[in-house]
């Protein structure tokens, strides 16, 4: 298997994951922790936006290629394997359905109210 098939598939599984969060947190099995975890995960995958813009060098994909995944992977670690099956069921029927992962007007809003806080924290040392 090639580097690129490599990517590629670890990319899909990605992408897949974020969208199984989305049905873990739906599900009532699902614990407290895993939920509260996976509810800023899922707004922030799921966002159309980043909390670091891309064309920023280096920094742009430091949170598409290492904090995302880290943070699904933990929080799939938290959730029951029956919880975790019946999500990736989901997911997959989601993904072959629609093609693509739904949005989230949630993760907009979360990632606009970070950078407003770090935008009002900014102007007061400043100031």
């Amino acid at each position: 298997m090639t580097l690129g098939t490599r990517l590629k598939t670890w990319a899909r599984r990605l992408k897949r994951d974020g969208v199984t969060l989305w049905f873990a947190l739906r599900n009532p099995l699902t614990p407290w922790h895993a939920k509260a975890l996976g509810a800023f995960v899922v707004a922030y995958a799921l966002s159309p936006i980043d909390l670091i813009p891309d064309f920023i060098p280096v920094l742009g994909y430091l949170d598409d290629v290492l904090l995302l995944p880290a943070l699904i992977w933990l929080t799939i670690r938290l959730l029951p394997p029956d919880v975790l099956a019946a999500s990736r069921v989901q997911a997959e029927g989601w993904m072959s359905d629609h093609g693509e992962k739904p949005r989230s007007r949630v993760g907009v809003l979360l990632v606009l109210g970070v950078w407003l806080l770090v935008g009002v924290a900014a102007y007061r040392m400043l100031a």
